[in-house]
């Protein structure tokens, strides 16, 4: 399990995610407690002093915790704020990759997704199929929120922007993931774009059939100027949002389990009614 040479990242960091992955594609799962430092250096052909601070980066993000005397163990991650990238990048290790993701602009979801991407073009990772489904709002029709401050009231200009903003970030997962198919770098690659009437008021991604991520979208005041006019808006901040993840467990009945079960069901329920199919 030698480090990648051509990887221009530094070894701690290529450690921390490969143990990331190993964690979050449950090789380790909640409780489980990892290989001594020295036997991780071995495994990773590496400096002790490099797996003690790839094991400082994973502390720090919550995903492991050490015991006086013990050693150090995975933790368990259920209902806790945490950050999507290093989960995107985990859920590429697997050879069917599936994302389903629900929300504003897919804004965030692009800047996930990117690194992984890119690691496919350059031969690093191999996934025999990625299947991408993006449900998000129809900005050419009238939207609840956002809206004007004054009186509560529709802003073409604002839908204008928003539509340039998803369709460059959504565009550019669709095409890149279509690409890649037809490069012959993954064997069935395909990406989907509906979109809705309904205002959304929270992003959801659900992550390989198994991890879903859920935050509100917080409604914030704030002044867009289109031309020279400033405007008060009423804005869904998708930078603001909190994620909390769900992982399936073995025990069907655990709440990971249905959470992840109930969001799978919602997103094919609007997926399959109320949306409609939109050309990239």
């Amino acid at each position: 399990m030698a480090l990648d040479p051509d990887d221009p990242r530094p070894p701690y960091v290529q450690v921390a995610n490969a143990l990331r992955a190993a964690i979050l594609t449950r090789k380790f799962s909640a409780g489980d407690k990892l290989p001594s430092r020295n036997e991780l250096a071995k495994t990773y052909n590496v400096a002790p002093m490099t797996v003690q601070n790839a094991l400082r980066e994973l502390r720090d993000e919550g995903l492991i915790v050490s015991r006086q005397g013990s050693g150090v163990f995975v933790r368990d991650r259920t209902e806790r704020p945490v950050g999507l990238r290093p989960h995107i990048e985990a859920a590429f290790e697997a050879e069917q990759v599936t994302i389903d993701f629900a929300g504003f602009s897919g804004e965030t979801l692009h800047g996930a997704m990117s690194e992984p991407l890119d690691k496919i073009r350059l031969g690093r990772l191999r996934p025999k199929s990625i299947k991408l489904r993006i449900l998000v709002p129809d900005t050419t029709a009238p939207l609840a929120i956002p809206c004007r401050v004054d009186d509560l009231s529709d802003s073409p200009e604002f839908r204008a922007r928003a539509t340039a903003i998803t369709n460059r970030h959504v565009g550019a997962l669709v095409d890149t993931v279509r690409e890649l198919g037809s490069l012959g770098l993954i064997e069935e690659a395909t990406a989907e774009v509906r979109v809705h009437h309904a205002a959304p008021l929270f992003k959801l991604y659900i992550i390989n059939e198994s991890e879903t991520f859920f935050g509100f979208y917080p409604v914030r005041e704030h002044v867009i100027t289109f031309g020279e006019t400033p405007t008060p808006i009423y804005d869904l901040m998708g930078k603001d949002t909190i994620l909390f993840h769900h992982s399936v467990t073995e025990d069907d009945t655990s709440t990971g389990s249905q959470y992840v079960e109930q969001a799978r069901t919602w997103f094919d329920s609007m997926w399959n009614t109320v949306s409609v199919e939109f050309a990239v």
